[in-house]
């Protein structure tokens, strides 16, 4: 099965190759178009791509890229890639797409009249600045297709760009992704 890494606002860095080569051969959509960002913090990057990118036009760019897959895939996303594959999970009956794991997708909650046409798994962090994640939790876990997870990390867990970083968390959260069955 192949492997899709949706990247965070921070686009391509050595964390997500990190976790493109603990997964094995990965395809990676980020906002940047593969160029190396040097963001001082997440502030700045949220900035830049809120400014420059925007969730409507990263979507479109995983929409092209899923258009052309030709095996089954397993889509994962972190923070506005989350996000954006729960988006796309409404609108996209590729066969071809098997699985999806979102970690801290916190714009989710602005899309909760979704219904996936995948099967989705969403990872939350323990809590949010702005808004009850348990409360979201709570609207989602009932969707067909969806399951939903609350962990004790914080939002960026999975990179060690962030502020929130942890990698006890990143590490136990690889090998669940890596010991995903091939479906």
């Amino acid at each position: 099965m192949s492997i899709i890494l949706v990247s965070d606002v921070f686009g391509v860095t050595p964390a997500l190759l990190a976790i493109s080569e603990k997964l094995g051969e990965c395809i990676i959509v980020d906002p940047y178009n593969g160029q190396m960002m040097a963001f001082q913090n997440e502030a700045e990057a949220y900035s830049f791509f809120v400014e420059t990118i925007g969730l409507d036009n990263y979507l479109s760019r995983l929409v092209a890229l899923v258009e052309t897959i030709k095996q089954p895939t397993r889509l994962i996303g972190f923070s506005v890639g989350a996000a954006i594959i729960w988006r796309l999970s409404e609108n996209e009956d590729n066969p071809l797409i098997k699985q999806a794991t979102c970690f801290y997708g916190s714009q989710i909650r602005n899309f909760t009249e979704i219904m996936p046409n995948f099967a989705i798994k969403l990872v939350f962090p323990h809590s949010e600045p702005h808004f009850d994640v348990e409360e979201l939790q709570r609207k989602l876990t009932n969707k067909d297709n969806v399951e939903t997870i609350r962990v004790k990390y914080l939002h960026g867990f999975m990179n060690y760009h962030s502020s929130n970083y942890n990698k006890a968390g990143c590490s136990e959260h690889i090998d669940l992704l890596s010991s995903l069955d091939e479906l």
